[in-house]
């Protein structure tokens, strides 16, 4: 199957956490990126997750934001370090290529005015930020 998604990551589920109706759940791709995503218990159990079973990371572009300088604490959990390594602006929205720890391309779509505000330039060190209940999970 192909989708429109445009960062899909393979890795492997590290952690689950169970409630009553939601559960999170810790995916590790290459090196020390991890990924929360915060799922419905049924999706949980249909996708027939378990911790070592393997499982892809999907995030919408537009999920992503991005942070220059110190966060400082929010709630986001998925606090990714990167690096800029392409800016394309359009008309109304910026596309923001970075690479990850790891190497591998995470792309985030801003606006325009926020990519200018930000001042993104390639080199430049960031921090990609994408809250939980905005990652899928798929698993083989």
């Amino acid at each position: 199957m192909r989708l429109s998604i445009r960062n899909q990551f393979d890795g492997e589920v590290v952690d689950i956490a169970r409630g009553k109706a939601m559960a999170t759940v810790k995916i590790r791709l290459a090196g020390r990126t991890a990924i929360t995503s915060a799922i419905t218990v049924d999706a949980l159990d249909d996708l027939g997750l378990t911790v070592g079973r393997p499982a892809t990371v999907l995030i919408k572009a537009t999920e992503v934001a991005v942070g220059v300088g110190p966060i400082g604490l929010v709630s986001i959990r998925n606090q990714i370090p990167a690096t800029v390594i392409g800016v394309e602006h359009g008309a109304v929205m910026t596309t923001v290529k970075l690479s990850m720890e790891d190497g591998r391309a995470l792309t985030a779509a801003v606006t325009r005015e926020a990519a200018e505000d930000l001042g993104l330039a390639d080199g430049d060190a960031v921090t990609a930020l994408v809250k939980s209940t905005d990652v899928s999970v798929a698993a083989p």
